[in-house]
């Protein structure tokens, strides 16, 4: 688990160099699942960034702060990418997929499950891919409306089913599945001084144009969880603890 203040300014090392450092995080609202690492290439190409699927960056090193990404400065400074801040569009996407060789995520691509372990991700029953290749070329020139940063999400109000209970602080990371595990909401506003998780699978709704997400509990259940603390590690005892106090089924029940 890493929150993503922390991984958000690591430097990336290709084969044989600097890249640069993670500047942002681009996560799926369906899921919830990580897709992109945002890369500012600083002075190696100025005013260039770069975008990479965290399934491609290799075992960090917290004593250097640094993810290292089995491809070369040459192939990265030929790959697409980000010359404007517009959101981010199927086509790019497509696109970076393509340049490298790697399966894009939505046929379960590059370190990404197939859904079931068989049908790509996107296809309804009896779908066949040539349906679904069909609908995605529509798609390829919009921004993927799906596609937020953790940038933009943090600060957002959260509304408990009763009221307020404060803002998104962070986000916690799930390196081994890429996928935000928990929100960090700090109550300061109401509660002060204390910072609770609410997982992803407890949200009833998020408005993004409001800049608000919406949970399933109440103020007092909030105010009496288990609290955060950002110094400790997160272990499972104490992920345990919070979803017996929420009443929700721990997300790894059923894994194998």
């Amino acid at each position: 688990m890493q929150r993503s203040s922390d991984i958000i300014g690591y430097s990336l090392r290709a084969k044989d160099g600097a890249i640069g450092s993670i500047t942002d995080i681009l996560f799926d609202d369906r899921h919830f699942g990580l897709r992109w690492v945002v890369i500012d290439t600083g002075t190696w190409l100025p005013g260039r960034k770069v975008l990479l699927p965290p399934t491609a960056l290799g075992t960090p090193d917290p004593a250097t702060r640094e993810y290292p990404v089995d491809l070369t400065l040459s192939e990265i400074e030929d790959a697409p990418g980000l010359e404007t801040d517009q959101p981010v569009s199927r086509q790019l996407e497509t696109d970076i997929y393509g340049f490298y060789g790697w399966h894009p995520y939505w046929y379960g691509g590059y370190g990404y499950a197939m859904v079931g372990g068989v049908q790509p991700a996107g296809l309804t029953p009896g779908q066949t891919v040539d349906r679904q290749q069909a609908k995605l070329a529509q798609e390829q020139q919009k921004g993927d409306g799906h596609l937020h940063s953790v940038e933009e999400v943090t600060g957002y109000y959260v509304e408990a089913t009763d009221d307020n209970i404060g803002h998104i602080e962070d986000f916690v990371i799930d390196e081994s599945s890429w996928a935000v595990r928990y929100l960090v909401i700090d109550t300061k506003n109401w509660w002060p001084g204390k910072m609770v998780l609410i997982s992803p699978d407890w949200l009833r709704g998020i408005a993004w144009t409001d800049g608000k997400v919406h949970v399933g509990v109440t103020r007092d259940k909030v105010k009496d969880s288990p609290e955060f603390d950002p110094s400790t590690t997160i272990d499972r005892k104490y992920e345990e603890s919070i979803h017996a106090h929420y009443g929700y089924t721990p997300y790894w029940v059923g894994w194998a």
